[in-house]
């Protein structure tokens, strides 16, 4: 019986011993311990990356409402600036009519006061020849001048 039979003999004892004294639950506790811990980490990661996951798809959603609502305010503003330019054009045409409505007013109104001053001119004009005439001994005479006078002033 050599030193290997001892070797072996004792390290069965050592075995037997550290069986006996409950080592190996010990170490299986120790393992189930740090593999329930394992999984309980693996467990919480796979929640916080499912929430991530969650919150990542909230916020775009959030970003596609926000373009649709950016995508409708433009196109709404777009809508009233063609709106209020239709509006300018409109109201600038009216404004262009009743300015030349105006104008058009004052140049009959201008043309109705020459022709009275003209008619009253040549009313005038007529009667101080008509008077001259009567005033004068030569009828005839007195009628060619004022005639004469009255195409000089009207001319």
């Amino acid at each position: 019986m050599g030193a290997e039979f001892w070797v072996a003999v004792s390290f069965f004892i050592f075995i037997g011993i550290l069986a006996f004294a409950g080592v190996p639950k010990k170490i299986l506790g120790a393992l189930d311990a740090r593999g329930a811990k394992i999984a309980a980490q693996l467990a919480e990661a796979d929640r916080l990356r499912n929430e991530a996951a969650a919150l990542l798809k909230s916020y775009e959603d959030k970003r596609k409402a926000a373009e649709k609502d950016a995508e409708a305010i433009v196109a709404a503003a777009k809508d009233e600036a063609a709106r209020l330019e239709l509006e300018a054009k409109a109201k600038l045409e009216e404004f262009v009519k009743r300015r030349t409505a105006q104008a058009e007013q004052k140049i009959a109104q201008a043309e109705a006061q020459a022709t009275a001053d003209v008619r009253a001119a040549a009313v005038e004009l007529a009667t101080k020849a008509a008077g001259s005439m009567l005033a004068s001994a030569k009828p005839e005479a007195a009628f060619e001048a004022g005639l004469a006078q009255v195409k000089a002033q009207l001319n």
